[in-house]
């Protein structure tokens, strides 16, 4: 990564990377499924999209961050909206989403589906 007008593209875009458990790299280094990204003109800066299972604990580990406790830690009503919002993420297209979900929140497979039904029946 460049110096100059590129850093401040980057230190704007770094949030959303990071957020999305992606990472940057100079944009020599991108492979085939990387995102160049160009600012004026010049690549600034590749991103190198996670894979989907890693997303998925990425998202997990960040709403333990934001809780403060461990998720398996939380009320059941704070576990529901946890599951609305990875549905609305799409965590739950991600092979083993149920399973993964489920343990992060010390909760059985039958209650994630459980809470996802009661979403679509409200």
């Amino acid at each position: 990564m460049s110096g100059g007008t590129d850093e401040s593209f980057v230190a704007a875009v770094r949030p959303l990377v990071d957020a999305m458990g992606g990472r940057l790299l100079p944009p020599d280094e991108a492979g085939p499924d990387d995102v160049v990204l160009a600012w004026e003109g010049v690549d600034a800066v590749a991103v190198r999209l996670p894979r989907l299972a890693e997303s998925l604990d990425h998202l997990l580990a960040a709403l333990e961050r934001r809780h403060g406790v461990p998720l398996a830690d939380l009320d059941r009503r704070a576990k529901q909206e946890i599951v609305r919002s990875l549905e609305a993420r799409g965590a739950f297209a991600v092979r083993h989403g149920v399973e993964t979900v489920a343990g992060a929140l010390g909760v059985s497979r039958f209650t994630v589906y459980n809470y996802l039904n009661r979403e679509k029946d409200s």
